[in-house]
């Protein structure tokens, strides 16, 4: 079993994205995670949160899960709206400090590569910001489509390209030199520096939007937020 560490020590994932060097980086930053999004991203995570909400766009009575779900702050967004949510997470770091913010939500541990649910057991399925540190990005599109039921939905909100050149050079400038000194905030700066990689790394709108057609994911689509920093991306099981 995976232990949370009790002392803060500096560790983060590389390209690479083994499990458990990524729930190792995500325990180290669980206690000031929500905070340091709200500063890094200028407060724009708050506005993308509610565009991820209304795409899912959460019925009462539909059973969602939300994976890579964190300290639970989007899982409680969705929760609001009347649907039974479980909040799936890697890091146990994660999953405690979740549990003391909303404790009316349900947590557990999950890898995205092997989900611990039956077949066709969500109405909706989601995740913002986690599916850009699987291994296998295909494999974990899969997995949330064979716990989908027939007619379910998927969104990805994650971050993408921006769609100006000239905003995409300031954007990329930012995540190289501007984002490291911010990051120093956290008791695990180093992190950061695999955020802007994975970023950086990570394929556009149109790339992404073939690989959940590949998955299996049909009537695949997306909306740019904040100019493309972000990407919704959102599908339906046949």
């Amino acid at each position: 079993m995976h232990e949370v560490n009790q002392h803060s020590r500096l560790s983060r994932a590389t390209l690479d994205k083994r499990r458990d060097d990524v729930a190792d980086m995500f325990d180290n930053v669980a206690s000031h995670y929500d905070l340091l999004n709200d500063i890094l991203s200028l407060g724009q995570d708050r506005g993308w949160r509610r565009a991820t909400v209304r795409a899912i766009a959460p019925q009462p009575g539909e059973r969602i899960l939300d994976l890579a779900a964190g300290t639970g702050t989007s899982s409680q967004a969705l929760a609001d709206q009347g649907p039974t949510v479980v909040a799936a997470d890697l890091s146990y770091g994660m999953l405690a400090q979740g549990r003391k913010q909303y404790p009316a939500i349900d947590f557990v541990n999950a890898d995205a590569l092997c989900l611990p649910f039956a077949d066709e057991t969500f109405d909706a399925v989601t995740i913002s910001y986690g599916l850009r540190n699987v291994e296998d990005t295909v494999a974990a599109l899969r997995e949330m489509l064979r716990v989908t039921k027939p007619g379910g939905r998927v969104v990805v909100n994650e971050f993408s390209t921006p769609t100006n050149k000239v905003f995409r050079t300031i954007y990329d400038d930012y995540l190289l030199r501007a984002l490291p000194p911010l990051a120093k905030l956290s008791p695990n700066p180093v992190a950061y520096g695999y955020l802007a990689e994975s970023i950086l790394a990570w394929p556009d709108q149109a790339a992404l939007a073939d690989l959940l057609v590949e998955a299996g994911w049909q009537r695949v689509e997306w909306q740019n937020l904040t100019g493309g920093i972000v990407a919704l991306h959102r599908g339906w099981r046949p």
